[in-house]
């Protein structure tokens, strides 16, 4: 291999060792990428020289003198990051430190004769917005379904209608610039992996509940993506096969008993119907978005949150409708934590809000299933907004320097390049 080569190799390794561990000293990034003190001192002087990284505090020393701690520029690079639901985009603009400089919302229908082009236009229109400031590296999107390759970016999504739907190709061909797509709960781990518990774990799950279920299982500090990419699908785990239909065309999944659609069906079924006695559960139910409808559309959102307000409130129904949907819950993580053995479950996603009512039957139902050596498993919950989604997505693009797998393939290279300053 060719000197610079190695050196491009090595600047990159410092890069990843910083993004993903901390603010280091020379002599303890030497030590860990086990190259010479002098070889880190030539190198990190020129990461200085090109602004991606800077000297910090003074480590204390039990003896001798000081060590200069290094650590990256947050503002040395950017991402856009890209959330696909089923009738918005949500967009963040993420610098590389994990700062967001801004946010979008724009409507958008998958089912569309173009959508992707649609896709691509709205993207476009929001690039034209961040011009100036750090380098942008490249878009990240998150999308509800399995990706092929996060840089290839071929996209199976049922709850979008999508089927081997070429996202990242028209996304490349239309913004010249490097991209990556990932389910949005893998996505959502790496951002966890570099900016949240990540940093501390290098094996955890994580799990988002919401409009539907999900998990990501970080291994050695890794996303496992499976054979295809479709590692993770937590949701369609079939807990009753005689139970109700799922989105996938299964029945008995995991999301049809506690995604959004599950909830709200638990709570019509044990709601009084109109002309019987009226219970104490019945409140809650007067509200529009509960009273019959799509229960995948608009009113969604506003029905659930509606259950936890009427949870808050005390409602006896509402309450048990979360409770029982934490059981469920919690039983199928045991059989996951059983499995692959994480140090910690992070619990994320707009389902988060309503978490202490989730949390009386979660709890529970997990530490009576699982292994006896891991029922002190930590369970953290984290705050929750919908830019979460499109971070996550960012830190797809972001976490690419500090990818010593390469995961990101030609793409991550690309990627790397901007970084580093050998493309424009």
């Amino acid at each position: 291999m060719a000197g610079s080569d190695r050196g491009d190799l090595t600047r990159t390794a410092i890069l990843a060792l910083l993004g993903t561990v901390g603010p280091l000293s020379r002599s303890e990034i030497a030590r860990e990428l086990d190259v010479s003190p002098a070889t880190v001192t030539q190198l990190t002087r020129e990461l200085m020289g090109h602004g991606m990284v800077e000297e910090l505090d003074l480590k204390p020393s039990r003896g001798g003198r000081p060590a200069q701690r290094l650590g990256l520029v947050g503002g040395a690079g950017r991402a856009l990051g890209v959330k696909v639901t089923a009738d918005h985009l949500v967009l963040v603009d993420v610098r590389l430190d994990g700062e967001v400089l801004g946010s979008w919302v724009r409507p958008f229908d998958p089912a569309a004769a173009d959508a992707p082009g649609d896709l691509a236009d709205a993207v476009a229109s929001v690039l034209t917005a961040i011009t100036g400031g750090p380098p942008l590296l490249g878009v990240g999107v998150g999308v509800p379904g399995s990706v092929d390759d996060q840089g290839v970016g071929t996209v199976n999504a049922p709850t979008l209608g999508w089927q081997a739907m070429p996202v990242g190709e028209r996304l490349r061909r239309r913004l010249d610039l490097p991209v990556l797509v990932e389910n949005d709960v893998n996505a959502l781990a790496a951002a966890e992996r570099l900016y949240g518990r990540g940093r501390t774990h290098r094996d955890f799950l994580v799990l988002t509940i919401g409009r539907g279920v999900g998990a990501a299982i970080v291994a050695d500090g890794r996303v496992y993506r499976g054979a295809r990419g479709g590692a993770g699908e937590f949701g369609h785990l079939c807990v009753d096969p005689a139970g109700p239909p799922c989105g996938c065309g299964a029945r008995g999944c995991l999301e049809a008993f506690v995604g959004s659609t599950g909830l709200l069906a638990a709570a019509r079924a044990k709601t009084p119907s109109e002309g019987s006695p009226h219970g104490e559960g019945t409140p809650f139910m007067e509200s529009g978005p509960l009273k019959g409808g799509d229960p995948l559309g608009e009113g969604a959102g506003g029905a659930v949150a509606a259950l936890g307000r009427a949870a808050v409130r005390g409602d006896a129904v509402a309450r048990e409708v979360f409770a029982g949907a934490g059981e469920i819950l919690g039983r199928a993580t045991a059989g996951l934590v059983n499995v692959v053995d994480p140090e910690v479950v992070v619990v994320l996603g707009e389902g988060t809000a309503e978490w202490p009512f989730w949390q009386v039957g979660f709890d529970r139902a997990l530490r009576a299933q699982l292994y006896p050596g891991r029922r002190d498993i930590a369970v953290e919950v984290e705050s929750w907004d919908e830019t979460s989604w499109a971070q996550g997505a960012a830190a797809l693009v972001l976490a690419t320097p500090f990818d010593a797998a390469g995961a990101a393939g030609e793409q991550g290279r690309l990627v790397r390049a901007r970084l580093i300053g050998t493309t424009p």
